[in-house]
């Protein structure tokens, strides 16, 4: 029974060398991992062919055999957790890890010559079964501790990198540990003569170690998926990314996210993201919707930008198994895209909206009956004889006097008023909740301002006026698309009025009445 046991160990070691040679040879770690598999295959067959022989040459022939593969064992067990970890010990400390083993099989293969490595070998037979009976000298020793010591080395090492957010990677980490203490404790059985008539638990044990990496391998998918060398890509990522599984169930997150959600945190893992989004309801929308777009949030008092994308995750089946979240910052595109805006939008001499672009503010406004509450003016005046002003002192001059209106314009006008410069030397108010006699009364006064405030042009006092129609109406519940080009028809009609009453002067159009009124 025990060398069918054994026989079983070898195959399950061979199949897990193949496996990893035709599935996993490119992933981190595997290639050590396929040598361990194979030296440990040739080992657990080598011994039970020593276990099937019956005298003791042929013992002893196979036992040399073993001694080919099993000092190289511990070795590639600790290159392989270092790889795995994404580290990489120095080409001459790997040169020190092997001359231990070389050592050992010198050592083994030339025993008779000088018993430094068994001091006796006989066989024994106490057993079910003849046995070989070694006494160990001190090389075995030397061996046995430098087995132990990489053993345990491999062991710290991957427990170093236990504390990962990821449920996937803890697994695996543990299985890998699971497996290497196995022999470990086969081996303290056997040297301290504990295991069934001296028989040698190692190749058995091994066989229990690969059954737990080959779970590994195949339900947590070690090194080919997500090893922990990909973490440490995953972890140094500028975006930040949610992995969840098809249940909407978190599954990883890397540190960038903090960003992001500064309160998600490795006891997440394993809950819903509806539940963990529970105080931010609009981001929890557009994940549950899956809706590619610009979020918006506030990082210690200032805006930030972050444009969520998706990505399915499936199976070889092409089955849905979860899906990737990318949060990426985009800040200084949005920021960019802002100021690109109002540049577009503004009149490059004035700095007040253009024609196009005050428009559609207006439009927003008369569209929105809780900014007017019912009552809108517009107000369009020019500067009086501006072509004048620029025939006589150029147009450098003409800039400037532009300049002069829209800033006294500016500190008359309210914060809720819009202005922008509609053709030439013609400039438009929109005024949002004002009545008629109120808009007549802002209009007036702006009039007042830039006549008394004279301007010096080339050494020359010069007085500047302008004309002002005014235009106001009560907004209706029935559709208002057509109502911001009725305003400045009329309030044109109004200015073109207070021009041909002598120019700087207000005048306002009456709809009651069907006439202008015209007040000074």
């Amino acid at each position: 029974m025990y060398l069918l046991m054994v026989i079983i160990a070898g195959g399950i070691s061979l199949f897990l060398c193949l496996y990893a040679q035709f599935k996993l040879k490119e992933a981190p770690g595997a290639r050590f991992y396929i040598l361990v598999t194979l030296l440990s295959a040739i080992f657990t067959f080598s011994y039970a062919l020593e276990l099937a022989s019956t005298s003791l040459e042929q013992m002893k022939f196979w036992l040399r055999i073993e001694y080919l593969a099993l000092p190289f064992i511990p070795v590639f067990v600790l290159l392989m957790s270092f790889e795995y970890v994404g580290q990489k010990l120095k080409q001459w400390i790997q040169y020190v890890l092997f001359m231990i083993p070389i050592t050992t099989i010198f050592m083994q293969n030339t025993n008779s010559l000088h018993h430094l490595y068994y001091s006796s070998i006989k066989v024994g037979s106490d057993g079910p079964f003849p046995i070989l009976e070694l006494e160990w000298g001190p090389w075995f020793y030397v061996h046995s501790i430098f087995l132990f010591l990489c053993m345990i080395m491999a062991i710290i090492v991957l427990l170093m990198h236990f504390k990962k957010p990821s449920f996937r990677f803890r697994m695996q980490i543990l299985l890998m540990v699971a497996g290497l203490i196995i022999p470990i404790l086969a081996s303290y059985l056997y040297l301290n003569g504990l295991s069934p008539y001296g028989i040698d638990m190692g190749p058995v044990s091994m066989s229990i170690t690969f059954i737990f990496h080959g779970v590994a391998l195949v339900s947590f998918q070690m090194f080919n998926v997500a090893p922990i060398a990909r973490d440490k890509v995953f972890e140094s990522m500028k975006e930040g990314v949610i992995v969840l599984n098809q249940n909407e169930v978190i599954v990883d997150y890397n540190k960038a996210i903090s960003h992001v959600l500064p309160k998600l945190n490795p006891r997440d893992i394993g809950r819903s993201i509806a539940d963990v989004l529970q105080m931010e309801p609009q981001l929890a929308e557009i994940i549950c919707d899956a809706q590619e777009c610009d979020y918006k949030i506030c990082i210690e008092g200032k805006l930030a930008y972050f444009h969520i994308s998706f990505s399915p995750v499936q199976n070889k089946k092409n089955l849905y198994i979860g899906k990737i979240i990318t949060f990426v910052n985009v800040t200084e595109r949005v920021e960019m895209q802002e100021k690109l805006k109002q540049l577009a939008s503004m009149d490059g001499l004035t700095q007040v909206l253009n024609r196009t672009f005050f428009m559609k503010k207006a439009e927003v406004i008369i569209n929105t009956p809780a900014i007017t509450r019912g009552s809108i003016s517009i107000i369009m005046f020019d500067i009086d004889h501006f072509k004048k002003v620029n025939d006589t002192f150029g147009h450098e001059a003409g800039d400037r006097v532009l300049g002069h209106i829209t800033n006294i314009t500016k500190g008359i006008i309210r914060v809720t008023d819009v202005m922008g410069r509609y053709g030439g030397e013609e400039f438009i108010l929109c005024l949002p909740n004002t009545t008629s006699p109120k808009a007549f009364e802002i209009a007036n006064l702006i009039r007042q301002k830039i006549s008394e405030q004279h301007m010096s042009i080339n050494g020359k006092e010069v007085q500047i006026t302008s004309s002002f129609g005014v235009s106001n109406t009560r907004l209706q519940a029935e559709d208002n698309d057509s109502l911001l080009l009725a305003l400045i028809r009329q309030a044109d009609q109004a200015l073109y009025g207070a021009k041909k009453s002598g120019r700087n002067c207000v005048q306002i159009y009456s709809q009651e009445e069907s006439r202008l009124l015209i007040r000074q």
